[in-house]
């Protein structure tokens, strides 16, 4: 097929037609692509629960450690810092051994981080643990976006970058419903150990299972085909610096540094800001049903985002403008969030954080699909793990920040959660203004 490298392809599995058409269309060549979803979906929720955990079990270490808000913060801002570095390291060493053996390592290596929290005695214990935590974790998503540029067509990406990163809502909702029973029963140590052995166990499938379509024994000629619809630069070995160069890095790099700390001030702050502003505690019909109403309308956003930009690329728009116009949409729900710190009760706030939440989930699925649509395979975990390097580097200011504002204001959340929706409008001029239109062709000639 003589396709040009511009994302613009309306046949990338989409065209004219009912979604529902297309999508039925797209599965009669086969299903294997999904498999391979599949695969990083459960990676990402595993990463999530491991996540999540320190949130909802907070007020326990906090009472535990005798931890202040500042220490908190600490933990979280060391974690961050293992984060910027591993997605910088990660990024890169996928690139050069590719997704399989990259990421097989890194989940081991979380796992018995995850584990080894459950020997920590102090705050520092925590930090360190955190640290190493997130230097591995960091391997995730640029792998889970490799997979999916490698696997799927530019009119299937939105949706397939929604449903793993779906597994990031489905692990902030398991954690809350089963953590409390695992800490009435063992205590916080069994929690952690527990964690890190469902890592283990989805290694086994990852070995056995994963593949890149060239080598996989089962996939159909036609569906490679229609995976590998895209005319793609050769590859070639490019240089670090050569990358730093693209505008397309600078352009995602920049606008996921500004809204991807924000989703740390979900996961982090929420449990608190509930469990301070309602006296919630910690049991799964007072906090946790919150919190699995917030994940779950977080779910419906992630997957109901792809699936926008992906229908208005089936009725002929260019991808670009796609996701350009679909995030536009994201950012203007986002805004409810404003009525969450003040809201008359605790449901009106949820719902408030909820709609917010799946917002973002809904911005971040077109914006993954965004930085694959303008770039090539062979660098794309490097380009997606410079990106990440950067949100980091946000989360991590992003964590002082709010333990600074939340010990001068006496936890008043107000003015954090009126900051919020800014940063999605700044992000998206900035992408407005400097996003490729097309498929990359730079290399390392």
């Amino acid at each position: 097929m003589n396709h040009s490298p511009s994302t613009t392809l309306p046949a990338a599995g989409l065209g004219q037609g009912g979604i529902g058409d297309k999508i039925r269309g797209a599965m009669a060549v086969g299903k294997t692509r999904w498999g391979m979803l599949a695969l990083v979906f459960f990676a990402t929720t595993l990463n999530y629960i491991d996540r999540a955990a320190l949130g909802i079990m907070q007020p326990v270490l906090a009472e535990e450690m005798s931890w202040t808000a500042m220490d908190y913060a600490n933990i979280n801002f060391w974690f961050q810092v293992g984060y910027a570095v591993g997605f910088l390291l990660q990024g890169r060493f996928i690139d050069k051994v590719g997704v399989k053996r990259a990421f097989f390592l890194a989940v081991l290596l979380w796992s018995l981080a995850t584990g080894a929290h459950g020997l920590a005695t102090s705050a520092v214990g925590f930090m360190i643990c955190r640290f190493i935590l997130g230097l591995t974790e960091a391997a995730n998503y640029p792998a889970c976006v490799k997979t999916t540029r490698i696997w799927f067509p530019a009119g299937e990406r939105a949706i397939a970058t929604g449903i793993f990163n779906a597994g990031t809502n489905v692990g902030a909702m398991v954690t809350p419903a089963l953590l409390p029973l695992i800490l009435h029963v063992w205590g916080w140590q069994a929690a952690f150990v527990s964690m890190g052995l469902l890592g283990l166990v989805w290694l086994v499938f990852w070995a056995l299972k994963y593949f890149n379509p060239e080598d996989h024994p089962s996939l159909k000629r036609s569906e490679l085909a229609y995976i590998q619809q895209e005319v793609e630069p050769e590859p070639s070995k490019v240089a670090l610096a050569r990358i730093l160069r693209m505008r397309g890095t600078w352009a995602f790099a920049l606008a996921y540094a500004i809204t991807a700390p924000v989703f740390w001030f979900y996961l982090y702050w929420l449990p608190p800001f509930l469990n301070e502003q309602y006296d919630l505690g910690i049991s799964v019909t007072q906090m946790g049903i919150p919190l699995i109403l917030i994940w779950l309308t977080a779910d419906f956003g992630s997957i109901g985002g792809g699936i926008l930009s992906s229908w208005l690329i089936g009725r002929g728009m260019r991808a670009t403008t796609a996701r350009l116009l679909s995030m536009l949409l994201f950012a203007c729900t986002i805004v409810s969030v404003v009525f969450a710190a003040n809201a008359s009760g605790l449901w009106v706030a949820v719902l408030a954080i909820a709609l917010a939440v799946g917002a973002h989930q809904a911005w971040t699925a077109n914006i993954w699909s965004l930085v694959m649509d303008y770039t090539p395979k062979h660098m794309m975990s490097t380009v997606f793990g410079f990106g990440g390097m950067c949100a980091a580097i946000g989360g991590m200011f992003m964590t002082q920040i709010v333990g600074y504002v939340l010990t001068v204001t006496h936890n008043n959340y107000a003015l954090l959660f009126s900051a919020i929706p800014a940063t999605y409008f700044l992000a998206l001029l900035w992408l407005y203004l400097m996003a490729p239109r097309r498929l990359s062709s730079e290399s390392a000639d």
